[in-house]
C-alpha cells in the first residue's frame, strides 16, 4: 500500500508534468487578440495559476483507457480505441476553460476580492468586463471541444456532456444560494448540491475522455461515476480543512465558512445532532473572529461526531469511486487515477 507522502509526490509530479502542457495549450487555444482587454480578462485567472486537476484527470483517463504508458503519447494526436487520432489536449483545455468561467462568475456573485492570490477579475478590470470574460470563456470552451477531431458522433456526445455539466453547475450554484437562508438542509440535499456545483466537472472530465476515445457506454458511465464520487469527496474535504488547517497554511482565516454561516456537511450533520451551529461563534465577521473561538467551535463539532462523519463520508466516496475504475485495463495510469482520488482527501496546504 502506498503511503500518503509517496502518493502525494507521485500525484504532484504527474499533475505538474501535465500542467505545463495544458498551460502551453491554453495560450494556443485562447490567444490574446482584439479586443485585447476582453481576452486579457478572459485569460487572467488561467494565467494566474491553478493545479489543472480536471484536465489531468481527463488526460490520465485517456492513457488508462487505451492502455498506454503515462506521458508517452502525443496528446494532440492521441490514438482512440478505434485508431482515430484525437486531440485530447483540446478537450483538456476545454474543461479547464469552463472551470475558469465558473470561478469568474462565482467571484462576482460573492463579491470576493481575491482568487489564486491575485485580485478577482471584476476587481482587476471591472464588473462589465468580468461578465463578458466569463461569457467568452463559456462559448470558447465549446469551440475548442469541437476542434478535437474525433468522429462527429463522438464530438456530439462530448459536447452534450459538457453542456449538461454547465447546466448542472448553475443548478448547484442556485441550490447553494438557496441554502444560505435555510436551516433545515439535510445531508442528502447537501451532497446533491456539491455534486452539481463541484463534482460534475470532475465527472465530465473523466467521461469526455471516454466519449472522445470511443469507449463503451458502460465504461463512460463508470468514469462519470468516478468523477462524481471523487469530486464530492474533494469538496467535503475542503469543508474539513477549512476548520482544521491553520490559517497561515490555509491562506485565509480558518473557520471562515462557519463564520459566514455557509452550509457544509459538517454543520448539516451537527444540526441533526442538536448543535446550535449559529451560536458556535459570536461574530459574523471573518476579520473579527479569534482562533480560540474557532478552537471551541471545532471541539463542539468533534464532540458531536460531525467532523468524523464528514471524513468518513469522503473516504467512502473515494473508495466507491476507485472501485468504478475496474472497467479500465489494469495499468499504471489507472493506478494514478486511484492515487489522485486518495490524494484529494489526504492533501494538506
Amino acid at each position: 500500500m502506498t503511503d500518503p507522502q509517496t502518493r502525494e509526490q507521485t500525484v504532484l509530479e504527474a499533475v505538474g508534468q501535465r500542467r505545463e502542457l495544458v498551460n502551453e495549450a491554453i495560450t494556443e487555444e485562447l490567444p490574446i487578440k482584439s479586443p485585447e482587454r476582453l481576452y486579457e480578462a478572459s485569460r487572467y485567472l488561467l494565467d494566474a495559476g491553478g493545479k489543472r486537476l480536471r484536465p489531468t484527470v481527463l488526460l490520465v483517463v485517456g492513457e488508462a483507457l487505451t492502455d498506454v504508458e503515462p506521458m508517452s503519447a502525443d496528446y494532440r494526436e492521441f490514438q482512440s480505441l478505434t485508431d482515430e487520432p484525437v486531440d485530447l489536449m483540446a478537450a483538456a483545455v476545454s474543461v479547464e476553460v469552463i472551470q475558469s468561467f465558473t470561478l469568474i462568475h462565482d467571484d462576482i456573485m460573492d463579491d470576493d476580492d481575491l482568487r489564486r492570490g491575485v485580485p478577482a477579475v471584476h476587481k482587476e478590470y471591472d464588473l462589465e468586463t468580468a461578465i463578458l470574460a466569463g461569457d467568452t470563456l463559456y462559448s470558447k470552451a465549446f469551440e475548442i471541444m469541437v476542434e478535437t477531431d474525433a468522429p462527429p458522433e463522438r464530438v456530439v456526445a462530448a459536447t452534450d456532456t459538457l453542456a449538461s455539466t454547465c447546466t448542472k453547475i448553475c443548478e448547484g450554484q442556485s441550490l447553494d444560494v438557496s441554502f444560505e437562508t435555510r436551516r433545515d438542509v439535510d445531508p442528502d440535499e447537501y451532497l446533491e448540491m456539491i455534486e452539481q456545483k463541484t463534482a460534475v466537472l470532475y465527472a465530465a472530465s473523466a467521461a469526455i475522455a471516454g466519449e472522445l476515445l470511443s469507449a463503451d457506454e458502460e465504461v463512460v458511465d463508470a468514469l462519470y461515476g468516478y468523477g462524481l464520487d471523487v469530486g464530492r469527496a474533494f469538496q467535503i474535504q475542503d469543508d474539513v480543512l477549512d476548520l482544521t488547517v491553520p490559517s497561515d497554511q490555509l491562506g485565509k482565516q480558518r473557520g471562515s465558512d462557519l463564520v459566514e454561516n455557509k452550509q457544509t456537511l459538517i454543520t448539516v450533520h451537527a444540526r441533526e445532532q442538536g448543535v446550535d451551529v449559529g451560536g458556535l461563534v459570536d461574530t459574523d465577521s471573518v476579520e473579527a473572529v479569534t482562533e480560540p473561538e474557532i478552537d471551541d467551535a471545532v471541539a463542539t463539532l468533534e464532540e458531536a461526531g460531525s467532523i468524523e462523519y464528514a471524513n468518513q463520508t469522503a473516504r467512502d466516496l473515494v473508495q466507491r469511486g476507485k472501485s468504478r475504475l475496474e472497467v479500465l485495463p489494469d495499468n499504471e495510469a489507472r493506478d494514478l487515477l486511484c492515487d489522485i482520488a486518495d490524494y484529494l482527501i489526504e492533501r494538506g496546504y
